[in-house]
This record gives structure tokens, C-alpha cells and sequence, in this order.
């Protein structure tokens, strides 16, 4: 059996003041919680205040943006040895944000997950098709692009920690969520090409996550899905009682 991930994602929200105020509110509410691996991603800033906060609990921080870089000079980003250095085990990868405002493609989040994966963190690799696609038919062709390229040059071996995200771009705050049976499709979809570049075993294994206005009143349909591996979750983690109901799912 696959342990399921839910992955709060913060996005630009929250101080570090907030974010402990959050992680004070939300322990209590899933102390003992251990069925599921739980990861709060923080924005950079609130990144050393949230695993002071969880420290000493089963609950995983990680971050939402990375550069495939080791160091240099690029103004503004993070890398993944700033990453481990803090703590961090977990980041996300290519999430539709960044591809949609900040011109992010496919070469360079499979830049950033081969970096990823080489420091030992474990990627939160997103993909997903825009309404325009979903409406010509082409959700599985895109898929498809989006995970040959995010894969390329990158062996089963180095890909071992590899999570996915599929998160369908129309339904990302939208308030409209893909059913648990096209969400569950598509995922067939993404297994299929990651048995296709690193092997049916490790197909079998890998986490493959929901993300798209999960909410606690869908949380337990699209949950209980074989295919779906968990949840990435924005707005509806910004609330400790809200993300706490998702994850109690």
C-alpha cells in the first residue's frame, strides 16, 4: 500500500509569526495522525519558524519553489543545499503558478527535479492541463509532455523519492474540482508514463497526489480512490481546522 502525502500549500501567505500561530492550533488537532506523512510548504520566509514549531512531531516541512543551480548569481533564488542545510525534506516542483506567471517549462523543472532528487529531497513534481486543453480533449497528451520531459535523463534509481502532483489548472482556486473519476483517470495516465521511463515496480509504488480546490466536504471522495495518493492543498490549508479535516479525511 501506497502511504498517502497531504501537502499544505501556503503559496504567498502567512508570516512567521502566522505560520506558528498555525502550527500551534493544528498539532493538537492531528496528534497521533500517523496513517498519513502530512507536509506543511512554507514560503521561504516562514521556512526556520515552521520546523521550529513542528519539532518533535510527525510532521514534515517543505518548500515550494527551488533553482537547479548550487550557487551563483541568481538574485532571489533558493537552492537545495540551502534547503537541506535548514531541514527541509520536502519541495515542490513546476507547481502551474510558477509555469503561468514566472515562465517556467518543462526543460527547466526537469532542470529542478533532477537537482532535486540528486540532494535527496523529495519532489512534489506538479502537472496538470489548462481549461483550454481539457475542452480540445487534450488533457492526455499534455500529461504525457509534461511528464517525458520532467522525466528525461533521469534514472529509477535517482527518481526513487519522486511524488507527483496532478493538479488540473482549471480547478486550482476556482472553487470547481475535477471528479474523483477524472482525477483518477488522469493518474493512469501519469503511472502509465512513469512505468514507461522507470519500470512497472516503480510505477506501482509511486505517490501520485490530487491537487485542486481539495476541500474537507471532497476530501474523503477523492480520497478514497486507489489511484489517488493524497492531496496537495492551497487555499483550504491556510486554516489549521480546515487542512486538520482534510487530512482526518
Amino acid at each position: 500500500m501506497r502511504k498517502k502525502l497531504m501537502a499544505a500549500n501556503w503559496k504567498m501567505y502567512k508570516t512567521p509569526d502566522d505560520a506558528r500561530a498555525f502550527v500551534r492550533d493544528f498539532l493538537p488537532l492531528v496528534a497521533g495522525r500517523d496513517r498519513d506523512e502530512i507536509v506543511l510548504c512554507a514560503p521561504y520566509i516562514d521556512l526556520a519558524a515552521t520546523l521550529e514549531a513542528v519539532k518533535g512531531s510527525n510532521i514534515f516541512v517543505g518548500a515550494q519553489n527551488m533553482h537547479w543551480g548550487k550557487e551563483g548569481a541568481f538574485t532571489g533564488e533558493i537552492s537545495a543545499a540551502m534547503l537541506l542545510a535548514l531541514g527541509i525534506s520536502h519541495v515542490i516542483i513546476g507547481h502551474s503558478e510558477r509555469r503561468q506567471y514566472f515562465a517556467e517549462t518543462d526543460d527547466t523543472v526537469n532542470r529542478k527535479l533532477e537537482t532535486a532528487l540528486e540532494a535527496g529531497l523529495t519532489p512534489i513534481l506538479c502537472v496538470g492541463e489548462v481549461l483550454e486543453e481539457r475542452e480540445a480533449g487534450l488533457t492526455d497528451d499534455v500529461l504525457r509532455r509534461q511528464c517525458t520531459r520532467a522525466f528525461s535523463g533521469i534514472s529509477a534509481h535517482k527518481a526513487v523519492k519522486l511524488t507527483i502532483a496532478y493538479e488540473p489548472v482549471w480547478a486550482i482556486g476556482t472553487g470547481k474540482t475535477a471528479t474523483p473519476q477524472i482525477a483518477a483517470s488522469a493518474h493512469a495516465v501519469i503511472r502509465g508514463e512513469a512505468e514507461e521511463a522507470f519500470g512497472a515496480e516503480f510505477a506501482e509504488g509511486l505517490r501520485i497526489l490530487y491537487g485542486g480546490s481539495v476541500k474537507p466536504d471532497n476530501a474523503k471522495a477523492l480520497m478514497s480512490e486507489s489511484e489517488i495518493d493524497g492531496g496537495l492543498v492551497g487555499g483550504a490549508s491556510l486554516d489549521a481546522k480546515s487542512f486538520a479535516a482534510i487530512v482526518h479525511y
